[in-house]
C-alpha cells in the first residue's frame, strides 16, 4: 500500500505493492460473492448485506492502497490508515467470512482441517482480545513515536511490512473483539468491552500526541498535521463507536436468550402438578 510521502503532497501514483493489494482485495470480493451464491442456489440462507460489506471493505481497501487521497500528506497518511487498519477490518468481520467459507466448503479434508485450525489452541490465544489491541495499537504508538514511520519512506521492503501489519493487526483486533465467527475461545463481553475502551483511549493518547508533535525525523505542515491528528482521532471514535454497536448487540442477544430460557423454566414450574401457582 502507497502512503504519502513524508516531505511531499499525497501521491498520485499506486505503485505496484498498491496495485496488487488493490487487486487481491478486489478478487477477495469476487471469491466472497462466489461463495455466498453458492449458498443460496443450495437453498441456504446468507443475508446479503453481508455480501455488500465484505464489498465495501474490499473497495475501501483497493481505493486506500491505489488510489489517491485527498489533503496534504499527513492528512492522506491518516486516510489511509483509518480505511486499512480500522474501517475495512469492521466491514470484513461484519461479513463473517470464516463463517461463510465453512458453510460453502464441501465436507472433506479441506473443511475439517480449516474447522479444525479455527478450534485450535494456538488460534484461542491469538484471538485474546488485549493481545490483539496490543498488536493493534501498540504497533501504531511504536509506528509514530520511533523513528519508524520516518524510515520506511526509504526502504521499500519496510514500507510493505509497515503497512501489511496495519491491516493484519486491525483485522485481529477486530475479529477478536467482535467474535462473530466461531473460534474455540468465546471470551466474555467484559473482557472484550474492557479492551475496546483501552484501546480507544489510546488511540485517542496517540492522536493527541500526534497533534502536538510530528513523528520523529519527519516534516509537516502544522495545518496538515493537525488535520491528520483530528482525522485520526475522530475517524478512530467513529469506527470504534461501531464495534461499540456490535458489542451491544451481541450483549442484548445473549441476555435476551438467558431471559427467555429463565421464562420458560419459571413457566414449566408454575404448571408442575403440586406446584403452587405464582412460585
Amino acid at each position: 500500500m502507497i502512503y504519502a510521502h513524508v516531505h511531499s503532497g499525497p501521491d498520485t501514483g499506486a505503485g505496484l505493492a498498491g496495485l496488487v493489494t488493490a487487486a487481491a482485495a478486489l478478487l477477495a470480493a469476487v471469491v466472497y460473492g462466489a461463495a455466498a451464491s453458492r449458498l443460496r442456489r443450495r437453498g441456504d440462507t446468507w443475508p446479503r448485506w453481508r455480501d455488500a460489506s465484505f464489498t465495501a471493505g474490499s473497495a475501501g481497501l483497493a481505493w486506500a492502497a491505489a488510489g489517491s487521497m485527498p489533503g496534504g500528506a499527513f492528512t492522506a497518511h491518516m486516510a489511509q490508515h483509518l480505511v486499512v487498519g480500522m474501517a475495512a477490518p469492521l466491514l470484513f468481520v461484519l461479513a463473517r467470512p470464516l463463517t461463510l467459507t465453512l458453510r460453502a466448503l464441501a465436507p472433506g479434508g479441506a473443511r475439517r482441517g480449516l474447522l479444525a485450525l479455527a478450534h485450535s489452541r494456538p488460534v484461542g490465544w491469538l484471538t485474546f482480545p488485549p493481545l490483539g489491541a496490543l498488536l493493534d495499537v501498540g504497533g501504531l504508538w511504536l509506528l509514530y513515536r520511533s523513528g519508524l514511520f520516518a524510515a520506511m519512506h526509504h526502504h521499500p521492503w519496510l514500507h510493505a511490512m509497515v503497512h501489511l501489519h496495519v491491516l493484519a493487526a486491525g483485522l485481529l483486533f477486530t475479529f477478536a473483539v467482535c467474535q462473530l465467527d466461531a473460534v474455540r475461545r468465546r471470551w466474555s463481553l467484559t473482557v472484550r468491552g474492557m479492551t475496546l475502551l483501552a484501546a480507544g483511549a489510546a488511540h485517542a493518547v496517540l492522536a493527541k500526541s500526534l497533534y502536538a508533535a510530528a513523528p520523529p525525523g519527519t516534516t509537516f505542515a502544522a495545518a496538515d498535521l493537525h488535520t491528520g491528528a483530528q482525522l485520526m482521532y475522530y475517524g478512530g471514535d467513529l469506527v470504534e463507536a461501531g464495534i461499540a454497536v456490535v458489542l451491544a448487540i451481541s450483549w442484548y442477544r445473549v441476555t435476551g436468550r438467558a431471559l427467555a430460557v429463565r421464562g420458560r423454566v419459571q413457566a414449566r414450574r408454575s404448571w408442575a402438578p403440586g406446584t403452587p401457582a405464582g412460585r
